[in-house]
């Protein structure tokens, strides 16, 4: 795969300037590691067997490349298995649109089934579906499609990869799947609910064929913890790593959970003026910052920072969440180094984000604002597993979990979804 990757960009650059057929693998918006890996290894995969030589096989990563270190379970992986992000395509350097305008552009979806509305008349151009949700809607009648309820898509690529020549699934691959189906699946713990038999018997097959491969403890505890690890990010992303914004009719207000402690946030150069730039740079009127860390015990920690150089919003906002009771945040003052900042330790670890926002919606005007307020998800979409709810059912009586297995189910019942099923 390594050869492969290395001469995408090349390849792409060739074929468009030849106008020969360029065949697309494409993942979803969110652009995490089970799309991006299962863009990688499927268009890989397609290149060793489609009968139709002549096409570029040409995995693209459905993010702006400035977002790219925002993933930071992907750059981690990538990086130990020495994938250079030079080599990668991002959605912003290839134009999708001029391509299936040409008649040069057939597509493969993997890891979702339907293009937002912007990608509408890229619809005609998908040619194959990989995806482990239920399907919405039909597709063309020469659209190959695979649906199926696993917990990793790329699951679903392992299933095509060893069904097809011998000799092609190699070890990068295979590392990249392993650690893939690992990350999704929490560990293949039954208690998370998201690991199916066939997520089990893949990741099985794949050590049978590569016993070097790293035991699974061990990557599954490196890629969770990169995939909260913010140390090498700017203050700009680490805002906009898990961000939503609300919106009323005279303002925007960002909400940004981060994975730190207030502290160590405090703590970096420039804060202050990176505060103020992020805000400034767009259209934001205040910013508040949700903590999240844990201590040595795996306990989850909530602190709030609410930034605005509008003293009656900032006050507002503070008031909103200090007086709060549905459900109350057991808010603590801290002591800031700013007047434009509110600092608060928060005493109800269990109110994660879903739950705030209703309380910020209400302070910038609630229903009764002319024009409502709105809450729009802002790309690049938050992070999965980012919180604690207040559904946690940690009171029932429960099989032993891992603190990774605790985040990622509750998560799941806040999202209302059942057990078992696929994310």
């Amino acid at each position: 795969m390594e050869r492969f990757v290395e001469g995408n960009r090349a390849a792409l650059q060739e074929h468009v300037r030849r106008r020969q057929e360029i065949h697309v693998v494409m993942g979803n918006e969110a652009c995490d590691l089970d799309s991006t890996v299962s863009a990688l290894a499927l268009a890989y995969f397609l290149a060793k067997t489609s009968p139709a030589p002549k096409a570029a096989f040409v995995p693209v990563l459905n993010i702006p490349r400035a977002d790219f270190a925002l993933r930071t379970e992907t750059t981690f992986l990538l990086r130990e298995q020495g994938i250079p992000a030079a080599s990668l395509i991002f959605r912003d350097e290839i134009d999708l649109g001029g391509l299936h305008r040409a008649g040069l552009l057939s597509l493969t979806l993997v890891d979702h089934h339907i293009l937002p509305g912007a990608d509408a008349a890229l619809e005609e151009a998908v040619v194959e579906v990989l995806d482990h949700r239920p399907l919405e809607g039909d597709r063309a009648a020469g659209c190959r499609v695979t649906a199926e309820p696993v917990g990793s898509c790329a699951t679903l690529v392992t299933e095509r990869i060893a069904q097809g020549p011998p000799g092609i699934l190699d070890r990068l691959t295979a590392t990249l799947l392993h650690g893939t189906i690992l990350l999704d699946c929490v560990n293949l713990s039954p208690a998370a609910g998201k690991v199916t038999p066939r997520d089990v018997a893949c990741v099985s097959l794949l050590e049978e064929r590569f016993p070097e491969l790293p035991a699974r403890d061990a990557v599954f505890q490196a890629l969770q913890a990169a995939k909260f690890d913010v140390s090498g990010l700017t203050t700009e992303q680490m805002l906009r790593k898990d961000l939503k914004v609300l919106s009323s009719d005279e303002l925007v207000l960002a909400v940004s959970a981060i994975y730190v402690d207030l502290e160590t946030f405090l703590r970096r150069p420039g804060l202050l003026q990176d505060l103020d730039a992020f805000c400034q740079a767009r259209g934001y009127a205040g910013l508040v910052a949700m903590m999240i860390s844990f201590n040595e015990r795996n306990e989850p920690s909530r602190q709030l920072a609410v930034y605005s150089q509008r003293e009656p919003l900032r006050s507002a906002v503070c008031r909103a969440l200090e007086e709060a009771t549905t459900p109350s945040l057991h808010l603590q003052p801290l002591l800031s180094p700013w007047s434009c900042l509110g600092t608060y330790a928060q005493g109800n670890a269990l109110a994660s984000r879903k739950k705030v926002l209703p309380i910020l919606r209400a302070a910038l005007g609630g229903p009764g604002v002319v024009g409502g307020s709105g809450e729009e998800e802002v790309v690049p979409p938050p992070t999965p597993m980012n919180s604690l709810v207040e559904e946690c059912p940690l009171a029932q009586a429960v099989p032993p979990l891992c603190p990774q297995d605790v985040l990622e189910r509750v998560s799941r019942i806040a999202a209302g979804q059942p057990p078992g099923s696929p994310k």
